[in-house]
């Protein structure tokens, strides 16, 4: 499934391309919790709730299949999110790096559920168990790290280099990261090689902007393609239903030095997409039914998601919804305050300081508007008269000093 595998990297390095490192190192610690203490309780309750429930040693499987954050989703939501800047930045590291981790955590699940098959112990070493586990860790570091380094190397010792180094170096991250499936690699490529035109620094963000909504509509599709293929909709709504609750129960504890409005939120971020989808895929020949279960759950826990946020909007408060509802007021009170400053050059001479000639020009309007309210009849000069005494006005303000005879003109 290459292009399935194409659609998951687009996704992750859009997400780590956006996080801000700076703060991403205040929040290291909460990140690495997340994508391995929170990823093994998130499938050990949802899994838990399902064999409860259920009693079908095939879905042990089905909780870590869901466990992860969608990171696609994340990334297509961009700056429209109401998280701040910092929860937003934690909430992309960690749709970002946990799902390499379901996806090697989905091996030994499997590993564990296929002997509780009745015809499940033939299978059992086509999985690869450990030693795939550690090939796929491996490759995946070596591949990010080289790829780092050449970069590194192109920006110390040839800048003029730096952009096409970056191009080349994501064009193979992205073309062995898609081939072997080592999409963390590209998710760690992510957080350091981030190529940017300097007369359009924003031009490649756009770009891949675009690209990751593109990716998002085909995952959607997918998803739609995936439920035609059946659903077992009860097992699927439990198991929505659980994975949800269950992110919830971990991301608090977890969150407890983000703000209350951050920690409320990456409570009910839940998504999942399309590395849930390609995990049953995976898992549906192995485990016949993975799929009609998982996908009906894929729609419960976005469903979900988009209620518990639309309910959280509904409960903010006016100021929340509308924090510039305040700035308008100075706006409106402005002109009135302003109002008698132009008014008074039309009664009695101007200061002594301001060019008359310019007083003058000014005060016409209000002039012209009284004269057409009032009529002539109200002591307004005659015009020849007026415009005699502005050009005396302006000759004894272009020359100020003494004259014959004594006095200063001022």
């Amino acid at each position: 499934m290459p292009f399935v595998t194409l659609l998951l990297a687009v996704g992750l390095y859009g997400s780590t391309r956006s996080i801000d490192l700076r703060l991403l190192r205040s929040d290291l610690r909460t990140v690495v919790l997340a994508v391995t203490v929170g990823v093994l309780l998130k499938a050990a309750i949802t899994t838990g709730v399902m064999m409860l429930l259920f009693r079908d040693p095939a879905y042990l499987v089905l909780g870590v299949a869901v466990a992860q954050i969608d990171p696609l989703s994340v990334a297509a939501l961009g700056e429209s999110s109401r998280l701040s800047r910092r929860g937003r930045g934690l909430l992309l590291a960690w749709a970002s790096f946990d799902d390499p981790v379901t996806t090697l955590l989905t091996i030994y699940a499997a590993a564990l559920a296929l002997p509780l098959q009745p015809d499940g112990t033939s299978t059992r070493h086509d999985l690869g168990g450990g030693t795939m586990f550690t090939v796929d860790l491996a490759g995946n570091l070596a591949l990010a790290a080289a790829a780092i380094l050449i970069y590194w190397l192109a920006r110390r010792f040839a800048p003029r280099l730096e952009l096409p180094a970056a191009f080349a170096v994501l064009a193979a991250v992205f073309a062995v990261g898609v081939w072997q499936t080592w999409v963390l690699a590209v998710a760690l490529v992510g957080l350091w090689v981030r190529p940017a035109l300097r007369s359009r620094p924003e031009a490649v963000g756009r770009v891949m902007n675009g690209a990751v909504d593109m990716a998002f509509l085909f995952a959607a599709l997918m998803l739609g393609a995936v439920l035609t293929l059946g659903a077992s909709p009860l097992p699927g709504l439990v198991l929505g239903v659980a994975a949800f609750a269950a992110h919830a129960l971990v991301s608090l504890p977890l969150t407890r030095s983000q703000t209350g409005e951050d920690k409320l939120l990456l409570a009910v971020a839940q998504q999942n997409g399309i590395t849930a989808i390609i995990l049953a895929l995976l898992l549906e020949p192995l485990f016949e039914g993975t799929v009609a279960v998982v996908a009906p759950a894929i729609l419960v826990i976005n469903l979900l998601y988009l209620a518990s946020n639309r309910l959280h909007d509904r409960r903010r408060p006016p100021s929340a919804l509308a924090p510039d509802a305040d700035d308008s007021v100075p706006t409106t009170e402005a002109p009135t305050t302003e109002a008698p400053t132009t008014k008074a050059p039309t009664t009695g001479a101007p200061p002594a300081d301001v060019p008359n000639a310019d007083v003058s020009e000014g005060a016409r309007p209000l002039e012209d508007e009284t004269s057409s309210r009032s009529g002539p009849s109200e002591g307004v000069a005659d015009p020849v008269a007026e415009i005699g005494q502005q050009r005396v006005r302006v000759c004894l303000t272009k020359f100020r000093g003494p004259i014959p005879g004594g006095g200063r003109i001022t």
